[in-house]
């Protein structure tokens, strides 16, 4: 058993996956696809922007013999589907100004890490950009993809091929893995640089601040709930006695000053039912 850092950690997850044995070990098993690359960029951006909007891709390889570009995303956003298509975009667009036509010869592949869940509850969702015809099957034209992964949510059926990467993640946010059930030497990798002991002061401070945002935009994100549901209360403890106030003017028994009385409400708003 090892004591690891998580994987949910931005600054753990590009170390471990920032490593290009690594990286392309990951994408061999996910895609299918053998990358001959010698760096991993990290927090890549085009300068100038493309779009209108800086975008950063927390790691980023390109290999050039075999015209693949890969992008891989770790993230903790409510939009993650509508911003990273648009980071893809972003990527497809970059190509084309180095091109000739319409066309460069590159594949472009955005890999989006959900490592905190989704609400769509699915293992692994894609963004296929090749056309398909009335029967829905592709025309083989466009490659482009982007694949959305959520380790938490783990399928039976989930393929062999790429189960382990994806279970190793999830794995590794208990702060402890087992080892000996990946039996895929890159995996063993990364265990080894994940360790809690392999971890440096630096990293570790970024943990620290990584944390505290986190735990902050939670408290947040919780008290505005809180807020939510006691002006809901309000709202409707307000709409009942209005309602009550209206069934008792109806009867013209009570006198408003009675029905004020009875229900809370002031004679000015009696008198604007």
């Amino acid at each position: 058993m090892k004591n690891v850092a998580p994987l949910r950690y931005d600054v753990i997850f590009k170390k471990a996956f920032g490593e290009p044995e690594i990286f392309t070990a990951f994408i061999r098993d996910l895609l299918d696809i053998k990358l001959e690359i010698d760096v991993v960029e990290k927090d890549k951006a085009y300068d100038p922007p493309i779009g209108s909007v800086k975008t950063k891709f927390d790691l980023y390889a390109e290999d050039k013999k075999n015209r693949v570009i890969i992008d891989m995303q770790h993230v903790r956003f409510s939009d993650h589907y509508h911003r990273f298509l648009h980071y893809h975009c972003a990527a497809l667009l970059a190509q084309v100004v180095k091109s000739k036509n319409y066309c460069p010869e590159l594949k472009v592949y955005t890999i989006v890490i959900l490592t905190s869940g989704d609400k769509h509850k699915t293992d692994v969702s894609t963004i296929d950009f090749d056309p398909k015809n009335r029967k829905g099957e592709p025309l083989g034209e466009i490659y482009h993809q982007v694949i959305y992964i959520c380790p938490k949510y783990i399928q039976d059926d989930t393929p062999k091929k790429y189960r382990q990467w994806l279970e190793m993640i999830e794995d590794s946010l208990d702060e402890q893995v087992d080892e000996s059930h990946y039996s895929i030497p890159e995996i063993q990798d990364i265990l080894n640089i994940i360790e809690k002991d392999q971890v440096t002061p630096e990293e570790r401070a970024r943990m620290f601040e990584e944390y505290n945002k986190a735990e902050y935009e939670n408290n947040t994100f919780k008290k505005g709930e809180l807020k939510g549901k006691k002006d809901g209360i309000k709202e409707g403890e307000l709409k009942n006695k209005k309602e009550t106030a209206r069934n008792l003017k109806k009867q013209a028994v009570l006198t408003e000053e009675q029905i004020a009385s009875a229900t809370g409400l002031s004679v000015d708003e009696l008198r604007a039912l």
